[in-house]
């Protein structure tokens, strides 16, 4: 099936200064939000206890609190909808200390005469513990980022592994800004889904990078920016397709998935869309801001094809016995 006739390149350079600016006013807008609001930490990483508590009718979330506000082991909890009116969580910042005492039996103790309901799932993360997952999570991050720096660096010449650096910043950046802006609580299934917003970015630019540099290796033409928009018209097919069903995909895990999984997809819905945005949007104009001279890549490539070829006549004269 062929969306794009490659009879028209499209001329995406021209709108690179434009989206360069709208990209560097939402990574700076980003960085207000995380400076400013911060993230929310999740019961995984700032530890704490969640009861989730589903009732037959809707749920009466001020009966509810003052029913709560007479057991002391519930001080500062927060109660909130959890995807329908019906089912709520209660969160609290705090853990019992006592190994004995189960907080769902507690609970139901506590919300007795609030209506017909049933305690779903008590999760408890200890503040020590949350404190070792945050840091493990920060390190696999790191780690992540470590790893696509080093096999970019040994797979590009430096002005392609920067482009894909920064693009991936780019990505990480807003990813990290909207989920700061809506409140998101950061826990490991937003880890996991910006360490897969690094793989499906970094991917994306790959592609496109290959094609750039097939293009740059094959083509007669020494400009740059000519050479980019046809690469980026020939890849348009393939980068649409790909992002369309990843997208329809996660967002029905959106839509659908429950308040359990909202997290995740979201995280990587922002991922989604601004990782094929910066492939060619930011990724691609970098090449041209950095002076990438297509002259001077052609040259040494003819130096290398000559060096490997000296280096094969040698070795068939050192084989047939010829020096």
């Amino acid at each position: 099936m062929e969306f794009f006739k490659y009879s028209r390149t499209f001329d995406f350079m021209s709108k690179s200064k434009l989206a360069m600016l709208f990209s560097t006013i939402l990574v700076l807008a980003s960085y207000a939000i995380l400076a400013t609001k911060g993230l929310n930490y999740g019961i995984d990483f700032a530890g704490g206890t969640v009861v989730q508590v589903k009732y037959d009718t809707k749920a009466p979330i001020k009966a509810m609190r003052e029913k709560l506000k007479a057991n002391k082991l519930f001080d500062g909890a927060s109660i909130s909808e959890f995807g329908s009116p019906d089912e709520v969580v209660i969160r609290m910042k705090t853990t019992t200390g006592n190994v004995t005492q189960d907080i769902g039996d507690v609970t139901r103790e506590v919300l007795k005469g609030t209506g017909a309901f049933e305690v779903r799932r008590v999760d408890i993360v200890g503040p020590k513990v949350g404190s070792e997952l945050k840091e493990k999570g920060i390190m696999s991050l790191v780690l992540a980022i470590l790893s696509i720096l080093i096999y970019v660096a040994f797979r590009f010449e430096w002005r392609f592994a920067v482009a894909s650096i920064v693009a991936l910043v780019h990505d990480v950046s807003i990813a990290m800004g909207a989920v700061a802006l809506f409140a998101i609580d950061v826990n490991l299934d937003v880890l996991a889904a910006i360490l897969t917003l690094l793989g499906y970015s970094l991917n994306d630019t790959i592609i496109v990078f290959d094609r750039i540099r097939e293009g740059i290796t094959k083509s007669k033409k020494a400009n740059l920016t000519e050479i980019i928009n046809e690469s980026i018209t020939r890849t348009l097919a393939r980068t649409t397709l790909t992002s369309l069903t990843t997208f329809f995909v996660v967002f029905t895990l959106f839509m659908f998935g429950g308040e359990i999984i909202h997290a995740f997809a979201f995280t990587l819905l922002v991922g989604i869309i601004v990782g094929t945005y910066s492939s060619i949007f930011v990724a691609s104009p970098i090449l041209i801001f950095f002076g990438f001279d297509v002259k001077g890549y052609h040259t040494k490539l003819a130096e290398k094809a000559k060096r490997e070829a000296e280096k094969n006549r040698m070795r068939e004269q050192f084989e047939s016995g010829v020096m």
